[in-house]
C-alpha cells in the first residue's frame, strides 16, 4: 500500500494521497454508518453522531478517531472508558499503516486498508475569510472552500448550530468573482410559512392582503451575486419545487403573477439538518437535495478540534481589545485547559459569548472563566406561562405565535442591551447584521424615541 506525497510552491495546498479503509466488526452490530471510508477522519462510537457507531455498551459514546496524516492513519483514543487495545497493550495513540485489529471495550474492530486511493490537500493558511482553525480538519475546508469559490456551483454548507457555515457562504462569495454583487441572507425559519414565496420570489401588487406595493424577492435581490438561504431544512415541503424550478431555469417569477424574470444568482444553502435522512422520511424532495448536493462542505463541532480554541480565543480577545469593549487580559495555561476540554454544545458561537462575557467578569490581569456543563433550561413556570394563552388555538397557530412572540421579545432586549447598534447585537448574538436588519423589518421592532 503506497502513500505519496507531492512537492509544491508555498502558495499551493499541501497534498498527499492516502488509500481508503474499511472497518469490520468482528463481534458486534453497526448500529449506523458505512464500513468502506475514503475521508481523511472518521470517528468511531456509541453516539449516533459518530461516522461509524457501535452498538455496544462498553463501547464509550466517542470512544475513538482515525485521522489521516503522512505516512498513515493515526487512530487515537478519545479518553474512552475501556481503551483502545492493539496486539494486547493499551493505547493512546498509534500509527497504522498495515491491517491491524483494535479492540474497544468488548468489540473487535479490523482496520484493513484498500488499494484504492484519494488525495487529501490542506491549505497552508490557518484561515479563510472570517473562519479560523489550524487543526488539519479546517485547512482541508480551507483548501476545499479556495478551491469552490472560483466556481459558480451550488454548494450545501451542514453542521451544527454555532460551527460557522455562514461565514463560509460570506467567504465563498468574497473568494469569487461575484464579490462586487450583493450578498443576501434568507434565513428559511425566520420568516412566516404563508410569506416564505413572496419573500424568496417577490410579489406584485395586490398578490394579497396587505401587498400595497411590488417588491422584489431575494433572488432577485442578489442578482449578480450570490444568496445564501440558511436553514434550507425548515422550507415546507409546498414550496421545494418552486425552488428546484428557480435553481433549474435560474428565473423566478413573482407571487400573483407578472413576467417571469431571469436571475443570475449563485446559491449556497446550509442546514444543521440531516438532509438526506429527511429525503428517507418524505419531508425533502430528493431532486432539491440532489440539486443543492452538488459540493458539501461539512463543518466539524467545536469538540472536535480543541485545538483551534488557543486561536480562536487569542482572535476573540485582540477583536473585544480593538473594539473597545475590554482590556488586554492574558490566558493562563489551566485556563486554556479547561476551554479546550469543554464539549462547547453552541460551537464557536458559545465560546466566543463565554469569552465576551469573561473578559468584563475577569478581576485580575488573567482571564478567568466559569464553566458550565449543564445545559440552560426554562423554569416550568416560564413555559407554562408563554403557552397559557395559546391553548385556544390550531397547533400550527400556536406554534407560530409563541415562535414571534419570543423572536419580539429576543431581539427587543438584545438590542436594547447594546443601545441599538445593530453590529454589536449581530455579533453579540452570532447573526450576521445582514440577518438581524430582516428580522428587525420582519418583527416591525422600532427604535424608542429619546422621550421614551
Amino acid at each position: 500500500m503506497t502513500f505519496s506525497t507531492q512537492t509544491l510552491t508555498a502558495a499551493s495546498p499541501e497534498r498527499y494521497s492516502l488509500p481508503a479503509f474499511q472497518l469490520r466488526l468482528l463481534d458486534a452490530a453497526i448500529e449506523q454508518g458505512p464500513k468502506r471510508f475514503d475521508q481523511r477522519v472518521i470517528y468511531v462510537g456509541s453516539a449516533p453522531d459518530n461516522d461509524l457507531v457501535i452498538d455496544d455498551v462498553s463501547v464509550s459514546r466517542n470512544h475513538l478517531k482515525i485521522e489521516g496524516e503522512q505516512g498513515g492513519y493515526r487512530i487515537v483514543d478519545l479518553g474512552s472508558k475501556n481503551g483502545l487495545w492493539l496486539a494486547g497493550a493499551r493505547v493512546r495513540e498509534a500509527i497504522l499503516n498495515q491491517d491491524t485489529i483494535l479492540r474497544l471495550g468488548q468489540s473487535q474492530l479490523s482496520f484493513e486498508l484498500l488499494d484504492t486511493q484519494h488525495e487529501v490537500a490542506l491549505a497552508r493558511q490557518p484561515k479563510f475569510g472570517r473562519m479560523l482553525g489550524q487543526s488539519a480538519q479546517m485547512r482541508e475546508i480551507f483548501a476545499l472552500l479556495a478551491k469552490v469559490a472560483a466556481t459558480d456551483v451550488t454548494a450545501l454548507v451542514q453542521g451544527e448550530s454555532g460551527t460557522g457555515k455562514e461565514l463560509v457562504a460570506e467567504a465563498l462569495h468574497e473568494h469569487s468573482g461575484r464579490r462586487p454583487g450583493p450578498f443576501v441572507i434568507f434565513d428559511c425559519s425566520a420568516v412566516q410559512r404563508n410569506l416564505v414565496e413572496s419573500e424568496l420570489f417577490g410579489h406584485v401588487r395586490g398578490a394579497y392582503t396587505g401587498a400595497i406595493a411590488a417588491r422584489d424577492g431575494a433572488f432577485v435581490e442578489a442578482d449578480g451575486g450570490t444568496l445564501f438561504l440558511d436553514e434550507i431544512g425548515e422550507l415546507d415541503l409546498d414550496l421545494q419545487p418552486k425552488l428546484l424550478r428557480a435553481l433549474d431555469n435560474r428565473e423566478v417569477r413573482p407571487v400573483g403573477g407578472g413576467q417571469r424574470r431571469k436571475v443570475d444568482v449563485r446559491l449556497v444553502a446550509a442546514t444543521n439538518r440531516d438532509l438526506s435522512a429527511m429525503v428517507q422520511e418524505g419531508t425533502f424532495r430528493q431532486d432539491l437535495f440532489y440539486r443543492l448536493n452538488v459540493v458539501k462542505i461539512q463543518l466539524p463541532p467545536l469538540r472536535r478540534r480543541p485545538e483551534d480554541i488557543p486561536q480562536l480565543v487569542e482572535s476573540f480577545l485582540a477583536d473585544i481589545q480593538r473594539r473597545g469593549a475590554g482590556r488586554s487580559l492574558s490566558v493562563s495555561f489551566r485556563t486554556m485547559n479547561k476551554l479546550q476540554s469543554h464539549p462547547w454544545p453552541g460551537n464557536v458561537r458559545e465560546l466566543r459569548n463565554h469569552v465576551e462575557r469573561a473578559v468584563v467578569l475577569s478581576d485580575g490581569e488573567e482571564l478567568e472563566v466559569q464553566l458550565d456543563n449543564s445545559a440552560p433550561r426554562l423554569a416550568t413556570h416560564q413555559i407554562d406561562d408563554a403557552l397559557a394563552a395559546r391553548f385556544d388555538l390550531p397547533f400550527k397557530d400556536a406554534k407560530a405565535r409563541l415562535i414571534e412572540t419570543f423572536e419580539r421579545s429576543y431581539w427587543h432586549r438584545a438590542l436594547q442591551r447594546t443601545g441599538w447598534n445593530i453590529s454589536a447585537a449581530a455579533r453579540e448574538t452570532g447573526l450576521h447584521r445582514k440577518s438581524l436588519e430582516y428580522l428587525i423589518r420582519k418583527l416591525d421592532l422600532k427604535r424608542p424615541s429619546a422621550d421614551e
